[in-house]
């Protein structure tokens, strides 16, 4: 495995690959990895010849007040996992090599990026918007596989793709759950014992709302509420949002006739936890529909 922290070093070793034919994958993260992060990399593995792994704890996501200083940093657990499950090249750049002097240019995906978590942390989807355009023009690949976890990044960034015509597909991957539910994510090392034990109820009450629906309940204003109830009634637990919207637009939906998608956002102590799950109706007919497995542009 090499680890090489410039663009010119990325580009000649991946060019290389190509040249003997083989197919790229790439997963990008900020590091502070887990077997979420590895469930990509095994997939990135299975289906092409050669993983790039890019680590950078990007400053442009974060609000003036959020967790940039803090974020857990841990290279070298990041590297012995990234050297376990078989990684080609992992990509580990400063922030002045990916935004240096004079830097201007932004990429914006208007009206996706406003909804859900764009609502409280404005600018952040145009940060994350940004760095993943660049690091899909840096390694070039020809898979980029993301986690189902971020659903609205998710969702952005198969926009961005299909917009800014860029030749990458998209794979959308599984939800990685620790056995009591709760979805595994770099902020919960943030998380003390107790508030750890409290975490459950992202995952509690999306499935509250598949139970409703499997019971026949279509109004989301009822499913909604019965969510927000379980949350408020966690101690130390604070909503940010709770919707249940269509899983193209994001968008609001006020019964469900089809797939749709519950999303939660909640703060426990200083850690903001997100969560969501496709609801399906049992009498809707919807071949082809992609659970939260993936999704391909």
């Amino acid at each position: 495995m090499q680890i090489v922290a410039t663009i010119t070093e990325t580009r000649c070793i991946i060019q290389k690959a190509r040249n003997e034919g083989r197919r790229i994958g790439f997963v990008p993260t900020m590091g502070a990895l887990h077997e979420g992060h590895a469930s990509l990399i095994r997939a990135a593995r299975r289906e092409t010849d050669f993983v790039v792994v890019s680590i950078f704890v990007n400053p442009t996501q974060f609000g003036p007040n959020e967790d940039y200083q803090r974020y857990p940093r841990t290279p070298e657990a990041d590297w012995a996992l990234c050297r376990r499950e078989g990684v080609d090249l992992v990509f580990s750049p400063s922030v002045e090599e990916m935004y240096p002097p004079g830097f201007c240019t932004w990429v914006e995906v208007t009206r996706l990026q406003d909804v859900l978590c764009g609502r409280s942390r404005p600018g952040h989807f145009r940060g994350v918007a940004t760095v993943v355009l660049k690091l899909l023009n840096i390694v070039q690949p020809d898979i980029a596989y993301f986690g189902q976890k971020d659903a609205q990044q998710a969702r952005i960034i198969r926009q961005l793709v299909h917009d800014l015509n860029v030749p990458i597909e998209i794979r959308v991957c599984p939800i990685v759950r620790e056995a009591d539910g709760l979805a595994l994510s770099s902020r919960n090392a943030y998380l003390s014992p107790q508030e750890r034990q409290h975490a459950t109820v992202l995952y509690r009450a999306l499935q509250l709302a598949q139970e409703l629906v499997n019971q026949g309940e279509c109004d989301t204003s009822r499913i909604r509420q019965r969510m927000v109830d379980l949350i408020t009634a966690t101690p130390g637990a604070t909503l940010d949002y709770a919707e249940i919207v269509d899983p193209e637009t994001l968008q609001p939906v006020a019964q469900i006739t089809g797939p749709a998608l519950a999303a939660l956002a909640v703060r426990l102590g200083s850690a903001r936890l997100i969560d969501n799950q496709l609801l399906i109706p049992q009498t809707s007919s919807v071949p082809g529909v992609r659970n939260e497995a993936q999704s391909d542009i």
